[in-house]
């Protein structure tokens, strides 16, 4: 009894928890319902929105280090993290925010191009895997950080075209690591 109450509880801890994330898929586009918190912890009077992505990754691996070793990575939109002003939206910023979402998931491909071309074994993943993950999440920073100054939160029309120019020949260059 106790062991179906425990398993009952985290079915449910589970569930509840996905409800709250997004995972990227690209025939699935962000909306401003999916823009859940209520608090707007970005420094500025001019934040419209923020969205709070990244990635979620799992391994499987062996104390073995000739074991081959399996790692899934994916992008996702964290629901009750994402916020707006009401006041302020329109379809051009859920665009421009739209944007973060894909640009975390071009990482999530840099990442995962990385982890399929260096690792191949769980010593593999111990030797490497927190490495390539760091450089590729503080590049990704960066990334995020530019993207918002150069286009000025969206609101230079010209650079944020400039942007979105990018990040789609980015997704489809990288369209093979969609998933490995």
């Amino acid at each position: 009894m106790i062991l179906k109450w425990i398993f009952l509880s985290c079915f449910l801890a589970i569930g509840i928890l996905h409800g709250q994330r997004i995972v990227w898929k690209e025939d699935v586009k962000l909306k401003w319902s999916n823009f859940k918190s209520k608090i707007n912890n970005q420094r500025g009077n001019n934040v419209v929105a923020y969205t709070n992505c990244g990635w979620v990754y799992s391994v499987v691996k062996s104390t073995n280090p000739k074991s081959p070793v399996k790692i899934a990575i994916e992008t996702v939109f964290n629901e009750d993290k994402s916020w707006k002003d009401v006041k302020h939206i329109n379809d051009y910023v859920l665009a421009h925010e739209q944007k973060h979402f894909d640009i975390a998931e071009v990482f999530a491909r840099k990442l995962r191009k990385e982890v399929y071309e260096k690792i191949k074994t769980s010593g593999d993943y111990n030797k490497y895997f927190q490495s390539i993950y760091n450089k590729i999440l503080n590049d990704y920073r960066k990334f995020q950080v530019s993207y918002d100054k150069d286009t000025k939160n969206g609101i230079d029309e010209e650079k944020q075209a400039e942007y979105n120019r990018i990040i789609a020949e980015e997704l489809e260059n990288l369209k093979s690591y969609s998933t490995i």
